[in-house]
This record gives structure tokens, sequence and C-alpha cells, in this order.
């Protein structure tokens, strides 16, 4: 089995954009992963709050093995992180820095990608082992408060904005000290084709090469 933290890595290194697909159902699950992987994307959440969000990963997890790391997100139990790897899924993604879920999500060898929002916050974090830290809302603050955090937090994080980020925006955010990206509604919402969600996830595509 690969190790997660390798295949995070690599997929990271390829596309470092999450695609958080908040109200994804199972029978949806096969076509918008279809079109997501095939756009470019490596990394995929469907957040706990879903419909049926452990058959979606599940769903996932087993199709787009090789392609893709899948998880959940809005991951806030430890009992939850035990339900998402039961479902073969690899990426623990939360709202919040609950160090109880970070240590359970690394002591399970799954990636941990928790959600911050101060330096108390992301220091606490990455004492618990977290593997990246996502600041959010993205959208609640903006590039210049990223780039202060970067001043204090240690170099070597990774750091994701999620939040109201568009193609249009993300140069502004890596310009701060942003890693990577989530993206939520502008890539998905619920009811979304499959086709509209590709024509999107090509834009962040297209977007992030130009960062390069």
């Amino acid at each position: 089995m690969t190790d997660p933290l390798a295949a995070f890595d690599a997929a990271f290194r390829q596309a470092p954009l999450v695609a958080i697909l908040r109200g994804l159902t199972p029978a949806e699950a096969p076509a918008v992963g279809d079109a997501l992987v095939e756009a470019g994307f490596t990394l995929l959440e469907v957040p706990l709050n879903s419909p049926e969000p452990i058959e979606s990963i599940r769903l996932l997890a087993e199709r787009l093995a090789g392609r893709a790391m899948v998880g959940a997100g809005t991951v806030l139990t430890t009992d939850d992180v035990a339900r998402v790897q039961d479902a073969g899924g690899t990426l623990i993604v939360s709202p919040n820095t609950n160090p109880e879920v970070i240590r359970a999500s690394v002591a399970a060898g799954l990636v941990s990608l928790p959600g911050y929002f101060t330096p108390s916050e992301g220091f606490a974090a990455l004492a618990a082992g977290a593997t990246a830290l996502k600041l959010f809302p993205a959208d609640g603050t903006t590039p210049a408060f990223l780039k202060a955090q970067r001043a204090v937090l240690p170099k070597t994080t990774r750091m994701l904005a999620v939040g109201g980020i568009t193609p249009q925006n993300m140069a502004e955010w890596r310009a701060a000290g942003a890693d990577g990206f989530g993206l939520g509604s502008n890539l998905y919402r619920p009811g979304k084709s499959a086709e509209a969600v590709s024509e999107d996830a090509r834009q962040y595509i297209t977007a992030l090469k130009d960062l390069a």
C-alpha cells in the first residue's frame, strides 16, 4: 500500500488544489471525480456534512486509486477519522485545530489538513502533527494577513488558502505565501453537472500553471 504522506507529497507537487465537494451524492461521485482527475486534480475531499459522505468517499477512493487522493472534510471527531479510513480515505480535513483529531489522523498514517486562523492555532496544529495548514476562511481576511503569519510560522509549513479562492485571485494569495488552495462552491456545488465542474476545474489548473 502506498504511504499516504508520500502520496500527498507527490499529489501536492503535481497540483496543490483540493476539490471540496460539499453536498456531493454517491450517484454524482463517479462522474464528478472523473471530471476533476481528467482536468488535472489530484486531491479530493467530501465533507462529512454531505449526503452519505462515507459511501461517496468509498466510491471515489476505489475508482480513483493511483490517480488521486480522496478523503473527508469537516472531520470533527476521532470516530470520524476511523470511519473515513475504513472507507479508504486518506485525507483528513477539518475546519478547526482539534489536537485529538490531528493526532488520531497522524497515528493512523493519514494526511492531516486542519483549518486554522491565528498563529496560535497554527502552532498548536503543527505541534499535534498536522501535515499542512489551511487558512480558513481565507475570504474572511486578506493575503496580507497570511503574509504576516508566514513571517513567524515555520518556513517549511505548507499553507493552503481556503475560502473564496477563484482563478483570478490565486496569484495574489500565492504572492502572500500560499502553497496551495482549497476550492469549494466556486468549483462544485450540489447539482452542478460534471461537465460544468470540468470546465471550471480546467480554469483553475490553467491559473495554477500561470503561477509557475
